[in-house]
């Protein structure tokens, strides 16, 4: 079996999900995980697929040619890495420019490898100062978490960083 990932993304409307899903399925694709989202009137999305090795290219070929809709379409490698443990971090601070960039350079600099990203942003209850929210999965040695937590709590005075393990 081959895992494959898709990233489309194209202006949004109706029905582009049922339509990746039924080229999926015709293909004897299996849809594993996905992120799909509407930004600004477009439809941007990952998907992975769990596909026979005999149906990937035709799936492949098939996902391309959907009008309207960028895909691009890599077929995942194993991977041998061994990951001592998974953390995921809630992080909330002011928003600012820069601070995706801020947090994600302290990860990779203690170690870690970012999974998964989900940010979003709104105003304070009290105030209506305009707040950065994220919840981060990472990948990295456990022996190395204390570290990365601490160089995070440093990035600035108002990033608070709760721990789920």
């Amino acid at each position: 079996m081959n895992h494959i990932v898709i990233s489309c993304i194209g202006p949004d409307q109706t029905g582009i999900v049922d339509t990746l899903s039924k080229i999926i399925n015709k293909h004897q694709g299996n849809w594993q995980v996905s992120s799909l989202h509407h930004l600004s009137g477009f439809f941007a999305g990952v998907i992975e697929v769990e596909v026979n090795k005999k149906n990937t290219q035709a799936l492949v070929s098939a996902l391309g040619g959907i009008n309207g809709l960028n895909c691009q379409i890599e077929i995942a490698k194993s991977s041998s890495e061994k990951i001592s443990t998974n953390l995921v971090l809630e992080l909330t601070a002011n928003d600012r420019a820069g601070i995706v960039q801020e947090i994600s350079s302290v990860i990779h600099h203690q170690g870690g490898n970012l999974i998964k990203l989900v940010s979003s942003q709104a105003s304070a209850a009290h105030t209506g100062q305009l707040m950065f929210h994220a919840k981060v999965q990472i990948a990295m040695n456990a022996t190395d978490v204390d570290d990365l937590i601490n160089a995070l709590e440093h990035v600035a005075d108002d990033l608070m960083v709760d721990i789920t393990r």
